[in-house]
């Protein structure tokens, strides 16, 4: 039986140079008078200069006619020209999974890209896309990047850590597809994450016990009080104190850089933030409502007749408690914790790091870094932005006119 199906063939068309206006017009125009399906295209420009691919299927009949075209094409607009035809042998499609790589640095050096690539190809990676995201106030390139179904993305992970951390950057993995353009709640701790200070500090600096409220601190830095033994410990150093010192402390605070910006993007993309943390309502509650904070959870600190009595009300805000308020948070705007984003740079953040489907240590702690999916050490709270796919052009659009 003789077959009447033609064969087919793919072009592949890589033009490049001098960017001006109507290349890619060109391009087309020269193509459109043959029977041809295009398959594929990636347009980019840098500094001016223009890479053009387009990947088309063709009758092999036509495959000199049309390289007669696109030369001529090529030659009026000044441009290199590099074709490849050859036949569209059939594929057997494997199994992969997609994921997005995210590298953030003050300073991208090339040793730092090349660890990255390096590490994804040996974990038989391959990279289908880099693009940038961001080119101030810190660089953020994109890396797609194709894996076998077998991946093990806690080892991928791993092993990305180590390049971060040998390079001086910042990466965060996540997987491809449309859920990671979903709603999403975002829940910040508050001390040393979405403001530069710590309250207590602050508070104790005013009752003058400083040295005292540090030493307790240090205490349970080295695991001799709990979370809740030293809050109480440190609150007691406040009795005595005058209400007045609330709203002294609470007229100092100083956001993070980028806090702001990092709030007003997530609200105005649609996504939800939310506060927990293991300070104090009273004297962070009207910062948090100027910033229009859709969710937030403190301690309370107890005050009679115009003092501090060294004690706190209600339940206290531990690092249990931080998880609990996140799936709280989750559950209250109908938002999966695969989709939530959790940022803390302490101890009292691991379990809300580790339940979110995104935990982020922000100039955390050698033991937070470890335990959570990425990490960011850059001074600039909205750099998060880039790890949940926002680029910089979202960013500026998200600002008001």
């Amino acid at each position: 039986m003789v077959s009447n199906t033609k064969p087919q063939f793919t072009g592949l068309i890589l033009l490049s140079g001098e960017d001006s206006p109507g290349v890619t017009a060109a391009l087309f125009e020269a193509l459109s008078p043959f029977q041809i399906r295009v398959l594929d295209i990636e347009q980019v420009v840098i500094r001016g200069r223009l890479v053009l691919t387009t990947l088309i299927s063709l009758d092999p009949a036509h495959c000199s006619a049309i390289e007669e075209d696109l030369l001529v094409m090529a030659e009026a607009c000044g441009l290199d020209l590099a074709i490849d035809f050859q036949d569209a042998a059939p594929t057997i499609a494997k199994s992969l999974i997609l994921l997005h790589v995210v590298v953030l640095s003050q300073n991208l050096q090339p040793t730092g890209v090349a660890g990255v690539a390096k590490k994804i190809s040996s974990c038989e990676g391959n990279i289908d896309r880099i693009h940038r995201t961001a080119s101030y106030p810190l660089t953020a390139i994109e890396i797609d990047a194709s894996f076998p179904a077998n991946t093990n993305l806690d080892f991928l992970s791993r092993e990305l850590a180590e390049v971060a951390k040998t390079h001086s950057l910042d990466i965060s993995v996540e997987r491809a597809g449309l859920v990671r353009r979903a709603k999403r709640i975002v829940l910040l701790d508050m001390d040393s994450t979405l403001i530069q200070q710590e309250v207590i500090d602050l508070l104790a600096r005013k009752a003058g016990v400083e040295e005292s409220v540090a030493a307790i601190t240090e205490s349970a830095m080295r695991g001799e009080l709990d979370f809740s033994q030293s809050l109480s410990a440190r609150v007691s150093q406040l009795k005595g104190l005058s209400e007045q010192a609330i709203a002294e402390v609470a007229s100092e605070i100083t956001l993070t850089p980028g806090a702001r910006t990092l709030i007003r993007t997530l609200h105005r993309l649609g996504h939800k933030v939310g506060v927990v943390s293991g300070g104090f309502l009273n004297v962070i509650e009207p910062l948090l409502k100027d910033l229009k904070i859709d969710f937030y959870q403190a301690n309370t600190l107890e005050i009679e007749q115009g003092v501090l009595t060294g004690k706190t009300v209600g339940s206290i805000i531990d690092r249990a408690a931080k998880a609990r308020a996140l799936k709280e948070f989750a559950q209250r705007e109908g938002v999966p914790l695969s989709q939530t984003v959790a940022i803390g740079d302490g101890a009292n953040d691991l379990d809300m790091i580790e339940a979110a489907g995104l935990g982020i240590a922000f100039n955390a702690k050698p033991a937070v870094q470890a335990a959570a999916d990425s990490a960011v050490n850059s001074p600039y709270l909205d750099s998060v932005l880039y790890l949940i796919g926002i680029n910089r052009d979202e960013i500026e659009g998200a600002d008001p006119a």
